[in-house]
């Protein structure tokens, strides 16, 4: 085999699965690190998701804790849908990577160590009163001490870095260990580097150098038996062509295929904020496929400008996080009293206000449904993978196009970060929702309307005879004139909500996603809870318990089914990465005794928090 990979297996132990943390300083490149062995292990064949863990802050002093960067990645012969409950090998770059990640490790498990960056000074601003390489405390794991920092220098000394640059290298030194650890092909990551720093190619072959001392060391070191290379054997996935996607480039591709499958260009009008501003750097070279992006000067200016759009014929989209979504709520209302499609993207973080800005939460729930003056209904819609965040997009396009209204679209930093294998679906498979604009003038009325959907009629801005006044003081039912009357008033409230919870009608019947229905517990989940509960439930039900999941993309309006089929378990669980807000409207809309089950550490719920919270009710 090429690149070092191992041709015979047969010297390795062979495992099902393995989770690897890269973790250092913010500069030591481990988001880099940790996407080129992800990008070598889909090309193994191994199923994976990834979940990359950023320091808030923009450039935290290095070797403390609050700069430490990680980027963990779970792979195996099986299907994977979590980025792993335990680690199962640590790479810490300094003492700082350790102390914040060796909770994480697994009793046993294996932890890589640069001792050369164990200094007294790295120490002491990591917090360490002694040298966790003398006081025992990592007895329990696996330790493998190497002086990584002097052996990239020494690596690429024929390449004419000084000692600086030539550090710079040593996260693809520990690539390279990685790499054969678990026999991946390195030419991946040499072809990378290679077209990466094609201008500089010393730059490229230092690296290279460095990868290869790496991959080097892991063949020719005389290791004990504990620390003896892995392989994990490709899993058996579905044939098609494949690429690696996070969340924000699915949501990115749904939009725009959305927008293709509506007929319409696309404005897209966003405003920088931790973790949404990817979508808009996605979306930002598109512009063949037509997409126009507008980085605008706040957060209202943006969405703003998104109904602009809408308003000229575009299908405007906007994004943020909950604090942006805060200061677009009042232009939001202006897109329900118009009645104009709008998207909104919501990449949900740690609050409130500035909050835990680069770590993941589910809080934005009440904010979506909720969350405006007024009576001001709209649909919300939540994706629960990279993958399915294509999918969701495409949906949130098609009902915001088909019933005239904003549609806000879940999603949050997890999701918006990692990364898992995608299947490449055939364009041409998608059902088009081709939008028609009224131009005949006869008897039209502003706010008449379509008696299945109860959508006003969508006019572009100056067609013949269609002159129009919409805006954001209350309208005639009919005419779009002002209206200050109260029985006005109450039958476009009405006729909003009514045409909101019409949705209901148009959106797939709420089906379990593993197990059957009725029983004894259901686990009910939104979002980026989905892979921990369905791996938890998969693992409950192996065992024999009566146990199912129900994942709800359609936040509101709920599907029709919804509260009868909640009804037909004993008992209904929810996790959630808030402190109950779905628990909230389920309550609220079915009389259902859910169990909350919450966590907002800014961490993904863990496969056995969620076996736990079942074994508590069984």
């Amino acid at each position: 085999m090429e690149g070092g990979a191992v041709a015979a297996q047969s010297s390795r132990h062979e495992v099902t699965d393995a989770v690897v943390r890269f973790a250092g300083d913010s500069g030591d490149g481990m988001q880099l690190t940790g996407t080129q062995f992800t990008q070598a292990t889909a090309m193994a064949g191994n199923d994976l998701a990834t979940f990359p863990d950023f320091p808030a802050e923009i450039r935290a002093p290095a070797g403390t804790t609050y700069g430490v960067s990680a980027f963990q990645i779970h792979f195996g012969s099986k299907v994977i849908r979590t980025s792993g409950d335990e680690i199962d090998v640590l790479v810490a770059m300094n003492p700082a990577a350790l102390k914040t990640n060796i909770d994480d490790l697994r009793r046993g498990g294996l932890v890589i160590l640069d001792t050369g960056a164990f200094t007294a000074r790295n120490l002491s601003k990591a917090g360490y009163e002694t040298s966790p390489l003398e006081d025992k405390s990592l007895e329990g794991y696996r330790i493998l001490e190497i002086d990584m920092s002097r052996m990239t220098v020494e690596a690429v000394k024929d390449h004419g870095l000084g000692n600086k640059d030539a550090l710079r290298c040593k996260n693809m030194w520990a690539l390279g260990l990685i790499d054969w650890l678990y026999a991946r092909d390195r030419t991946i990551n040499e072809n990378w580097l290679r077209q990466k720093f094609e201008k500089f190619p010393e730059v490229a072959e230092a690296n290279i150098a460095a990868l290869n001392a790496g991959h080097a060391f892991g063949e020719t070191a005389d290791f004990p038996t504990e620390f003896g290379a892995a392989y994990v054997a490709p899993a058996r996935i579905e044939p098609g062509t494949y690429r690696a996607l996070t969340g924000a480039e699915g949501a990115a591709m749904g939009l725009v295929a959305g927008a293709k499958l509506a007929g319409l260009p696309m404005l897209f009008a966003g405003y920088p904020i931790t973790p949404a501003s990817a979508l808009l750097h996605t979306l930002a070279p598109l512009k063949d496929f037509g997409v126009t992006t507008f980085q605008a000067e706040d957060e209202i200016a943006a969405i703003c400008a998104a109904i602009g759009g809408s308003y000229a014929g575009a299908l405007g989209v906007t994004s943020s996080s909950g604090p942006g979504i805060a200061l677009k709520t009042e232009a939001l209302g202006l897109a329900i009293a118009t009645e104009l499609p709008l998207v909104v993207v919501n990449s949900q973080r740690g609050g409130p206000s500035t909050g835990l800005p680069t770590k993941t939460e589910q809080s934005d729930l009440y904010q979506a449904v909720y969350g405006r003056n007024a009576d001001s209904p709209l649909a919300v819609i939540a994706c629960h993978s990279p993958g399915d965040a294509y999918y969701a997009a495409i949906e949130a396009c098609r009902i915001a196009v088909r019933y005239m209204t904003p549609v806000i679209f879940l999603t949050d930093g997890y999701i918006g970060n990692a990364s898992e294998p995608w299947r490449i679906p055939d364009f041409e498979e998608h059902t088009p929702f081709p939008v028609r604009f009224r131009t005949d003038p006869e008897g039209y009325k502003v706010y008449e309307r379509n008696l299945e959907t109860l959508a006003r009629a969508w006019v572009k801005p100056g067609t013949p005879g269609l002159l129009h006044r919409i805006g954001g003081i209350e309208k005639d039912h009919l005419t779009g004139n002002i209206s200050y009357d109260p029985e006005n008033h109450q039958r476009m409230t009405d006729a909003r909500r009514a045409k909101i919870l019409g949705i209901a009608k148009d959106i797939p019947a709420q089906e379990v996603d593993h197990g059957q229905n009725g029983g004894e517990i259901a686990v009910v989940g939104w979002g980026s809870t989905y892979g921990p509960i369905s791996r938890a439930v998969s693992g409950m039900r192996a065992n024999g318990h009566d146990v199912s999941h129900i994942h709800i993309r359609h936040i509101w309006p709920l599907p029709e089914n919804l509260g009868e089929l909640l009804r037909s378990y004993k008992t209904v669980i929810v996790p959630e990465m808030n402190t109950g807000q779905l628990v909230t409207v389920l309550r609220s809309e079915y009389l259902v005794d859910c169990k909350p089950v919450n966590k907002v550490n800014g961490k993904p719920f863990r496969i056995v928090e969620i076996e736990d919270a079942i074994q508590a009710h069984l």
